[in-house]
């Protein structure tokens, strides 16, 4: 069994990337095999050269709703911020009660009313339930039109907590994959984020396939795992939808000798989900799964990801894909090239 010091290593604050880079597709790739080949690093625009041939991509189609909310105590004016866990994009106009990540803590208590608030758009809510040892809060919105207009009006792109500035309206566009079309997640796919349209075309027209799964990433995708959870191999839930499509798509490429791409840990942790029987199946549902070393992937051939925090779940996973060594050097390797990591970093294609 894996432990919480397994996949540690220092890095260095600067190499984490606060902003995109200038262009989207404009980052670097390092490709790192498991047969012992030295690792490589070229541009992203190069990764044709690296996948196998005539690969099936899977994409991860979710998309980022604009979750955090700013405002204020409607008594003192007090400032406060909320970010929806599971934001309602699908429901109509209305009260919604929602369980959000509130700060600061100590004046969001029940009974508490909040105007939220973005270029003269107002909504309001109450604080219904607060979590007395941690930051969940419980708060009833009244939503005059639907929960989705209003959220991409009012809301702000919840960006990840390490990167260290508010958000800003290109990141509207830069924090989202271009084939971003299932909205509700908190946290995008970054491994997607690297591709443009005209990229994806490309390679399609290189005799790659394409085809899309759908994760929801929550908030939890940034929490650091725990032993509990190392030990029962569970993590926090996330809504996943493998359709029978992707199915076909992943049964016709293996019968034609063709790998299997995962475009990030999301789309791995998704297929990996829908094979626990042994063979991928079409499987809608809530997803706990934490792939860690010594775990046998059933799907997926190669992986497409960034550079992830020490000591995440995301380390445990790639950690399982390359073995622990080997994704330890690659990463020294990265830190000394000085590449950039994590959401708006640079890539790196696991073979």
């Amino acid at each position: 069994m894996a432990n919480l010091d397994e996949f540690q290593y220092q890095l260095t604050p600067v190499l984490i990337a606060q902003e995109p880079p200038p262009l989207r597709g404009g980052s670097r790739l390092m490709v790192v095999s498991r047969d012992g080949r030295e690792p490589v690093i070229n541009d992203f625009s190069s990764l044709e050269l690296y996948l196998p041939p005539k690969a099936l991509l899977v994409l991860n189609d979710t998309r980022v709703t604009p979750a955090r909310l700013l405002g204020r105590r409607e008594d003192s004016g007090g400032k406060i911020e909320l970010l929806m866990l599971d934001p309602p994009v699908n429901q109509g106009p209305g009260p919604f009660e929602c369980l959000c990540l509130g700060k600061p803590g100590r004046i969001l208590k029940p009974g508490t009313n909040l105007i939220l608030e973005k270029d003269n758009l107002t909504l309001k809510a109450q604080v219904v339930w607060a979590d007395p040892e941690g930051p969940n809060r419980l708060v009833r919105f009244l939503f005059e039109d639907t929960p989705r207009l209003v959220l991409e009006s009012l809301g702000h792109l919840p960006l990840p907590p390490y990167i260290r500035r508010p958000d800003r309206p290109e990141d509207f566009d830069r924090y989202q994959t271009v084939y971003a079309k299932s909205p509700g997640a908190v946290a995008a796919p970054t491994a997607g984020l690297h591709f443009t349209v005209k990229h994806l075309e490309t390679l399609r027209r290189a005799g790659f396939e394409t085809v899309t799964i759908t994760l929801t990433v929550g908030a939890g995708t940034f929490a650091m795992p725990t032993s509990e959870q190392i030990r029962e191999k569970k993590l926090h839930e996330e809504q996943v939808e493998v359709s029978e499509q992707a199915v076909k798509a992943v049964e016709r490429a293996r019968n034609q000798g063709r790998a299997v791409v995962a475009v990030g840990t999301t789309v791995a942790r998704a297929l990996e989900w829908a094979s626990l029987d042994g063979k991928l199946a079409a499987k809608k549902g809530s997803c706990s799964l934490f792939i860690q070393p010594g775990d046998q992937f059933k799907t997926v051939d190669a992986l497409l990801t960034n550079f992830h925090l020490p000591g995440s779940s995301l380390m445990y996973l790639v950690g399982a894909f390359l073995g622990r060594q080997k994704i330890l050097s690659a990463y020294a390797l990265a830190i000394d090239k000085g590449m950039r990591f994590c959401s708006y970093g640079d890539a790196m294609l696991l073979l």
